[in-house]
């Protein structure tokens, strides 16, 4: 099968265009700029150059292809143009989102990729593999459970496309799912601490994938999601509530976007390998009772590499169920452990 890794020019795409060469795979890698030419130079391998505004182009170059795996955001404008070309042409969609709203909507296309024969996996990366998989480990565990919390504390800093989904985030708001539905509540709407090495971490509510994905996975009709961050740092979320229709406004987000291209360059080489992820996971059921597991995976962005290649060489093999699929549900609730550096805490 051909594949493709369309934003293979970008932070994450180009980690990820560097495994796949490493492991032996021939993706052809695409993007938007010229620049993507000269990384399948030194990969040798074939490349594409094409945005994503001219649909009839897009459904061009991805002729032959059966797979793309999508690593070029903000997904929230990219995903949908990827997605059409992939039903038109008849290739599995991938890509390493966070975004609720694109999950959402690749959600809502299950049955025509049921139809068309094809996989439509959003968020086969830290978002959302390491938490999908704990959470549907935690609802093994205890199968009537009605709620779930997930938290996690990144290290290293984030790419320039994170940054940029993270300015979307904020005109936005938080999102939580309560009662079964995914309900818009303040930024920063709760916070709480959670426990590491003996050592107690604050962290604060965010609109992570998870809100939309665990629901899928699991079936848990309340679900929280954490990010650890400092007091400071929640308190000026907090304050940013006040601003949130300025912050919506496209001179605003604009400017704050042009700022993360001038400042962001993505964690160095030494800084992912030297930083860890640690992810909690919390269910209780009616009567009370409580599960809770923790895992340590590597840096982020290491571990979106080795995820969604995964994936990926799974899809090659062939043979898998046609539709929306989570990372758990296509790969089981141990595919996480199954990663380079993964452990349970």
């Amino acid at each position: 099968m051909d594949w493709m890794i369309y934003g293979a020019n970008g932070y994450t795409g180009k980690l990820i265009a560097q495994e796949a060469k490493r492991r032996g795979l021939s993706p052809v890698l695409a993007g938007r700029s010229e620049s993507v030419a000269k990384l399948a130079q030194e990969l040798d391998l074939r490349h594409r150059v094409f945005d994503l505004s001219d649909a009839a182009a897009v459904r061009l170059e991805l002729d032959g292809m059966g797979m793309v795996l999508h690593c070029a955001g903000p997904f929230s404008a990219t995903c949908a143009p990827m997605l059409e070309a992939c039903f038109s042409v008849g290739a599995h969609y991938l890509d390493i989102t966070g975004e609720i709203e694109v999950f959402a909507y690749c959600h809502s296309q299950h049955a025509r990729a049921k139809e068309r024969g094809i996989v439509v996996l959003p968020g086969s990366g830290f978002d959302v593999v390491p938490t999908d998989c704990l959470a549907a480990m935690l609802k093994r565990d205890l199968p009537g459970a009605t709620h779930l919390v997930l938290a996690f504390e990144a290290g290293g800093g984030p790419s320039p496309g994170t940054a940029k989904t993270s300015v979307e985030g904020l005109g936005n708001g938080g999102r939580a799912r309560i009662d079964g539905k995914v309900v818009r509540v303040p930024l920063a709407w709760k916070s709480r601490n959670f426990e590491r090495d003996g050592q107690s971490r604050t962290a604060m509510t965010i609109p992570w994938g998870d809100v939309f994905t665990a629901f899928v996975s699991t079936g848990i009709p309340n679900i929280e999601v954490y990010m650890a961050v400092s007091p400071q740092t929640i308190a000026n979320v907090r304050r940013m509530r006040l601003l949130g229709p300025l912050l919506r406004t496209s001179f605003v987000q604009n400017r704050m976007k042009r700022r993360v291209e001038k400042s962001v360059r993505g964690p160095s080489d030494d800084k992912r390998e030297s930083t860890v992820t640690h992810v909690w996971g919390e269910v209780r059921d009616a009567s009370g009772r409580e599960i809770k597991r923790r895992l340590v995976t590597p840096n982020g962005y290491a571990l979106t590499v080795t995820a969604s290649l995964g994936i990926v060489e799974r899809l090659l093999r062939g043979d898998t169920p046609a539709g929306f699929s989570t990372p758990s549900q296509l790969m089981g609730a141990e595919y996480v452990l199954l990663l380079p550096g993964v452990r349970v805490a």
